[in-house]
């Protein structure tokens, strides 16, 4: 697992952030969140490191900040955004009818969901890949060993064909034990009921670090599969596209820049040309979305850059 996506394709990503166009789409979306005043964004239900609200009821994590960033790009303002716990099963009904604005819920890009399901996903913000948990007093120290072994997960999620395809390549077998919501299905891991639990190797992290004894589980050193996690929006809406897209790019070029949240107010003084672009203090680049020319601004101002976002959540 990755901790940084950033590679040299950033560089042209700030080059291209001098010439991105305004495209003819409708942007049926903007005007919605415009008029209503926020932003809708679907995200996990109660996931540590992605999304769950803190101690004052503030929504927290990676995910959460992901529509932070889209709201300052579109408001000015991060915290104007309405977070609408999601689950499994319906997170995807509820962006293609309408009741989020974005989905960003630790989401794997796949092929079929891409031309399936109406959606169109953002950039990759999180590359992760799927692996098991065990209890130490197992005595397991690799997947392969997991032979005939009853494993936790959740439906609709793409766990069940990665662990077909692992386990039928070693001509093995295993029961798979599901269940219908993310407390369900940690309770039965912790309880004994299945001898692993499958998933993201980050939402695992994020099981073992809510039990009542992180000691006593281990992340089994295989990562069977590759989960590109990217927000998703409705098809056919290119502008709202491009402004969830290039917020996120945004937040990583910000990071390869050196513009930081903390010092985002005195790179407006700089002298290279791309900050100034990004910093919405040449060329005009707002209006091609239909945005503030000071929305690359905003966002650093609200959420900081990708290492910022990700180093707090993650």
């Amino acid at each position: 697992m990755e901790k940084r996506i950033l590679t040299g394709a950033l560089g042209a990503v700030l080059g291209l952030i001098g010439t991105v166009s305004a495209g003819v789409a409708h942007a049926d979306t903007l005007d919605t969140v415009k008029q209503r005043g926020k932003l809708v964004c679907g995200v996990s239900l109660a996931t540590p490191g992605f999304a769950a609200p803190d101690d004052k009821g503030r929504m927290e994590g990676f995910d959460a900040d992901v529509c932070r960033a889209v709201a300052a790009a579109v408001f000015g303002d991060g915290e104007k955004v309405e977070y609408v716990p999601t689950n499994i099963n319906t997170r995807f009904q509820a962006l293609q009818s309408g009741e989020i604005d974005i989905l960003s819920r630790q989401t794997t890009q796949t092929y079929t969901r891409d031309a399936s399901l109406g959606l169109d996903f953002a950039p990759v913000v999180f590359y992760d890949g799927q692996g098991l948990m065990v209890p130490k007093s197992l005595g397991v120290t690799s997947a392969a060993e997991l032979k005939d072994a009853a494993i936790c997960t959740l439906p609709g999620t793409t766990t069940a064909q990665n662990l077909s395809d692992f386990y039928g390549k070693l001509g093995a077998k295993f029961e798979l034990v599901v269940f219908e919501s993310p407390d369900e299905n940690r309770a039965a891991f912790f309880s004994g009921r299945c001898d692993a639990i499958s998933s993201d190797r980050s939402d695992l992290a994020s099981i073992r670090a809510v039990s009542n004894n992180p000691d006593d589980y281990v992340v089994l050193p295989e990562t069977i599969s590759k989960e590109p996690l990217a927000p998703a929006v409705r098809q056919n809406d290119s502008n709202w596209h491009d402004i969830v897209s290039w917020s996120v790019w945004m937040l990583m070029a910000a990071e390869e820049k050196g513009i930081t949240q903390a010092n985002v107010d005195e790179k407006l003084k700089s002298d290279d040309q791309e900050v100034q672009r990004m910093l919405g203090l040449t060329d005009n680049l707002g209006e091609m979305l239909k945005l503030d020319n000071k929305w690359g601004y905003n966002i650093i101002k609200a959420v900081g850059n990708y290492g910022e976002v990700f180093d707090r959540s993650l």
